[in-house]
């Protein structure tokens, strides 16, 4: 979705095996309904499309409408979850052989019929997708056709997000264990004994923020550089609102006079000087300093030749401009006597919210991560728009601040327990959230 253009419409098609937002047949049909408008349709899969994918049963329909389209392969979970768990599905020494096998059919009580013996006696790794229902069978079929009852298995549920976890025990002992732990799916059952490898090469569950279930609070329209760190470091991170902006016309008249312009977003730098550039403003007539909101806005002034300083660090004396988009008028009592230059319009993307309250059903949201004062009233704002109560929603997480006005935006909003790095970076956050883990191991 961070690809996709402003206006380009999005349909939630997510399927669990007992959840169906769309049934495949509607799933296809509105594929063709879309194409058939001329649109540009992507079908946008996890893992790879040809398997369990259902890739096939798309292609026909658009084919059976003559209607052209592409094929994108991609990571197939069976491969990339065990990968994640510490677990390459081939080994020299462990496993010369790798299915993936469906582990529910289309039969009534959805059992899958198997070559079991060919499974248990001729392939040494299996993946079981989206199986835990009928773990028991697959056991009981493994160890009766052939395969040791001490077999190792693992499941792997939500595997390469940061809420990844593992069960790990032998074909004998993990349906109990499963049963013990109530793990359910999304999850890929693996079987072989390449799984002891997972000891010695286990590497994302040792990131230093693995289990860290993150919403950050999202102002701009441009992907998140915070969020990228965050996730590079094992944390799982969703943001919110997701926003749509609309260029507006500027004048550019007045520009001139002020001491200090004051940058709101970074999204505000870029409107900015394409303004100056589309309306041939000659940059050296400006004389203010500059200054930014936050430092992704220093960073894209920087990336422009610029220095900037940070809001806080700004002087009392002098005339201000604050350039930005229209939610300016908000959070900006601190700054005194000012002018506003709007470069855009933003409004919420609308059709994110149930996607959104999705993820929030799939996740177990441990931290809530505030980059600038103005995100602490459009989070609340997306959230009433979802139907979900902010205090509510966060009463239970470890709510961190990014700066002192993003501080004293929290304390107004009525959220008394929130905490704050030393520095507003995205590092200080990192070291933070390492030290101070809040996270059930």
């Amino acid at each position: 979705m961070e690809f996709a253009a402003a206006d380009c419409e999005l349909i939630y098609c997510g399927k669990l095996p007992d959840s169906h937002t769309l049934r495949q047949e509607n799933i296809n049909d509105l594929l063709v309904a879309k194409a058939l408008e001329d649109k540009m349709v992507v079908r946008l899969k996890g893992g790879d499309p040809g398997v369990f994918g259902r890739v096939g049963e798309e292609s026909a329909a658009l084919a059976e409408y003559q209607i052209p389209f592409e094929i994108v392969p991609g990571i197939s979970s069976g491969i990339a979850a065990p990968l994640y768990a510490g677990i390459p599905v081939t080994h020299r020494e462990y496993a010369e052989s790798f299915a993936v096998v469906t582990a529910h059919d289309k039969s009534k009580d959805g059992k899958p019929l198997l070559d079991w013996e060919g499974l248990a006696r001729g392939v040494d790794t299996i993946a079981f997708y989206m199986g835990v229902g009928n773990l028991p069978f697959i056991c009981e079929n493994l160890i009766t056709h052939g395969k040791p009852a001490n077999t190792p298995v693992i499941l792997i549920q939500w595997g390469t997000f940061g809420r990844q976890k593992t069960l790990q025990g032998t074909l004998v002992d993990i349906t109990a264990k499963v049963a013990e732990a109530k793990f359910s799916n999304p999850a890929i059952i693996l079987v072989g004994e390449v799984i002891s490898l997972r000891e010695k090469i286990s590497w994302f569950e040792k990131k230093p923020l693995f289990g860290r279930q993150i919403v950050l609070a999202r102002t701009g329209t441009n992907q998140s550089q915070c969020a990228k760190e965050l996730m590079e470091q094992g944390a799982d991170v969703i943001e919110f609102p997701k926003w749509k902006r609309t260029s507006l016309p500027v004048d550019l008249t007045k520009v001139p006079a002020y001491d200090k312009i004051l940058f709101a977003q970074p999204e505000s730098v870029e409107e900015f000087f394409k303004a100056l550039f589309l309306n041939q403003f000659d940059i050296r007539k400006i004389r203010a300093s500059f200054f930014g909101i936050s430092f992704k806005t220093i960073h894209a002034l920087n990336e422009r030749g610029f220095m900037a300083n940070l809001a806080e660090e700004m002087p009392g004396s002098g005339s201000l401009l604050i350039v930005g988009d229209n939610s300016n008028l908000k959070n900006t009592a601190n700054y005194g006597l000012f002018d506003l230059l709007i470069t855009s319009k933003r409004e919420p993307d609308l059709q994110f919210m149930p996607i959104f309250k999705r993820m929030l059903e799939e996740a177990e949201v441990n931290t809530m991560i505030f980059p600038s004062s103005a995100a602490v009233e459009s989070f609340i704002e997306g959230l009433r728009e979802c139907d979900i109560d902010a205090q509510e929603f966060l009463k239970d997480l470890q709510i961190v601040g990014m700066g002192k006005q993003t501080m004293g935006a929290i304390e107004s909003a009525g959220l008394q327990h929130a905490e704050m790095p030393e520095r507003a970076t995205k590092q200080a956050l990192i070291d933070y959230l390492k030290a101070f883990p809040n996270v059930e191991e």
